[in-house]
């Protein structure tokens, strides 16, 4: 991930710099005090709170550098400033599965706010990779641990993701 750009939307950057305030601002504090809690609770060698606190306090400050590095490395890309046939990062796309009919609608977006229940796919997922580069019209077989599934693209739209 040296000089990788990450691609995400305003929303999933704005979600990541949310996440960061919370846990510089707040979590921070919250161990910091459960620690010194912990201390007047006698000898550490022996005190759970303190070693859970001292724990949390490294995965806290862990993610912080995990967030600080993915939005130094971002490429906010907005969704509504696109256009166009072909499906990119950002497009929501319509696709009706050829054997059974049935339609989905998956938006592309970067890794960290993917989330499948809300139509939001990773840009590395095997649907999305299969998607990109393809317009409607196209008919794409995915390879999913559950088998081969072909779609066809109904539509390609850009427009912004809440």
């Amino acid at each position: 991930m040296a000089d990788q750009k990450i691609p995400m939307t305003p929303r999933g950057a704005q979600l990541l710099k949310d996440e960061l305030k919370r846990r510089k601002e707040v979590d921070r504090f919250v161990i910091v005090k459960a620690i010194e809690e912990a201390r007047g609770h006698g000898d550490l060698s022996e005190n759970a709170d303190y070693s859970a606190a001292k724990e949390a306090q490294g995965f806290n400050e862990g993610r912080i550098k995990e967030l600080e590095v993915m939005l130094a490395l971002s490429d906010v890309i907005d969704p509504s400033k696109l256009s166009g046939d072909r499906v990119v990062f950002g497009a929501t796309v319509k696709l009706t599965d050829t054997e059974s009919g049935d339609q989905v609608v998956y938006s592309i977006v970067g890794e960290q706010e993917a989330d499948i229940k809300k139509g939001l796919i990773s840009i590395g997922a095997p649907v999305a990779r299969a998607l990109i580069g393809r317009e409607a019209g196209d008919t794409v077989t995915v390879r999913t641990p559950k088998g081969s599934r072909e779609y066809e693209i109904v539509d390609v739209s850009f427009k912004d993701l809440q």
